[in-house]
């Protein structure tokens, strides 16, 4: 019996193989005493284009930024990408030409067993355009014009050489560096970035002892560029946390549960309800940020409409964690003075910025704690709240206003109040425990909650 097979990746068992190209003829005969395998070379002349599927690997390698790194995320989750766990429009036809190319996040769909599929975001740290000029002016930095190796210009800087010479991620280390999670780090933090880092194998130990170079290239280019993957693995909504759950990393893509914006529920009558619910929860949230048991203030820096989502139990979750800042309150932090040196001022300081001028948050100790809530309360909850009518005009929707007199007459003060930088704490944090109070029994108690149904219908706690 002759068995004649293609195999383009999988390697064969129990056969020597000596392929040179990237397909692999197999003729294996079968009988009664020996199983032959000959796997003649395939000797490709200079100048032919790549195999199809080839092709399609390297266009894949060099979507992920797989040819960047370790100027990358990671590697983490490339298995399933590449075994079509993870399934997006462009992956499975990568020779099509979309405008997918210039995004930076876009739904996907992720699977454990082929089976059930659940939807999930990937998103590149930044947009390919700002990646594009950053490695511009990495190449720049060493007075390259063209393209050079990202990673080689990174290994030999300062920076770099001092972390690969610590067990210990260091304050000194980072400093300068542009993502809020760093303006004042503790080491109590770093600890945490470190003992939290899932794109090694040993997680757990703040010594970075188990660190290969290449893992200690990765974490500092991820701290330099965006600390979203960081973020959702230092605070996990497995303990109750408000981020979505982080699947990994693939070169520079990375990839998390997903979720439905928010600005669907803006100016509908129909989901006043809905809105009340939603405006608890983002009140609720941002009052959990800053008083936790880990001693840790979370403050935004900004807020925008992508910033939070809504799962299928409509529990509401922090999306966007790239403009958060942290604080540690237990050790707090040193005083913020500029360098003196302007040793912190390298090629990690403005990663992930493009050309446009190098941006940091305000000092921390700048920060009050009802920052957040100022925030909040002048981005979002007016638009959940309330509806424009006319150019100056604000009140609550037609629909439901019978059900909602209370707040018709009190919420437009009290946003007042919680939006007014000028007001004192004490006054601003008054009024949002008056708006949470007027907000709480409005809420829907139905299984389409799933989050707090059935419970809500024993206790008005939940």
């Amino acid at each position: 019996m002759v068995l004649l097979s293609i195999h383009p990746i999988m390697p064969l068992k129990r056969c020597d193989q000596r392929a040179v190209g990237s397909v692999r003829l197999t003729v294996c005969v079968l009988s009664w005493l020996l199983c032959v395998c000959w796997a003649p070379s395939v000797v490709e002349a200079a100048g032919t284009p790549p195999a199809p599927q080839q092709k399609a690997l390297i266009l894949q390698r060099a979507f992920l930024g797989l040819d960047k790194c370790n100027a990358c995320v990671g590697t983490s989750i490339c298995k399933k990408l590449f075994k079509d766990q993870i399934r997006f429009d462009w992956w499975m036809s990568p020779d099509t030409t979309l405008p997918l190319a210039e995004k930076q996040s876009f739904p996907g769909n992720l699977t454990d067993d082929s089976l059930s599929w659940r939807p999930v975001v990937l998103s590149f740290l930044s947009s390919p355009r700002l990646h594009s000029s950053s490695d511009r002016s990495i190449c720049r930095s060493v007075g390259r014009q063209g393209p050079c190796s990202i990673e080689a210009v990174l290994r030999v800087t300062p920076r770099f050489q001092s972390l690969n010479q610590s067990h210990l991620l260091l304050p000194h280390i980072v400093k300068g560096l542009a993502p809020p999670l760093l303006r004042c780090p503790s080491q109590r933090l770093l600890d945490r970035v470190v003992r939290r880092y899932a794109e090694v194998v040993d997680v757990g130990s703040v010594q970075m002892k188990h660190f290969s170079e290449r893992d200690k290239l990765r974490l500092l280019y991820t701290l330099a560029v965006n600390q979203q993957p960081l973020i959702l693995q230092m605070f996990p909504g497995t303990e109750g946390w408000p981020f979505p759950r982080y699947q990994g990393s693939c070169g520079r893509l990375m990839v998390w549960a997903s979720s439905r914006p928010l600005w669907g529920l803006y100016g509908s009558s129909r989901e006043f309800v809905q809105r009340v619910d939603v405006a608890y929860q983002l009140l609720h949230i941002t009052q959990g940020l800053g008083h936790n048991s880990l001693g840790f203030l979370l403050y935004y820096t900004r807020l925008g409409e992508d910033m939070f989502g809504l799962q299928d139990d409509q529990r509401v979750f922090i999306t966007d964690a790239s403009s958060i800042g942290v604080i540690d309150l237990e050790q707090g932090f040193p005083p913020d003075r500029p360098s003196q040196t302007g040793s912190d001022g390298d090629i990690f300081s403005c990663l992930g910025q493009g050309t446009s001028p190098c941006h940091r948050s305000p000092p921390c100790s700048s920060v009050r704690p009802t920052q957040s809530l100022t925030l909040l309360c002048t981005a979002l909850l007016p638009r959940l709240l309330l509806t424009e009518r006319g150019a100056q005009t604000t009140r609550l929707p037609m629909e439901g206003e019978a059900e909602a007199g209370r707040l018709a007459r009190n919420v437009p003060l009290l946003l007042g109040v919680c939006a007014d930088p000028s007001q004192p704490d004490w006054r601003i944090m008054a009024a949002v425990g008056s708006l949470m109070d007027l907000l709480k029994p409005m809420r829907p108690c139905n299984p389409h909650y799933t989050y707090r149904y059935p419970e809500c219908r024993y206790n008005q706690d939940y």
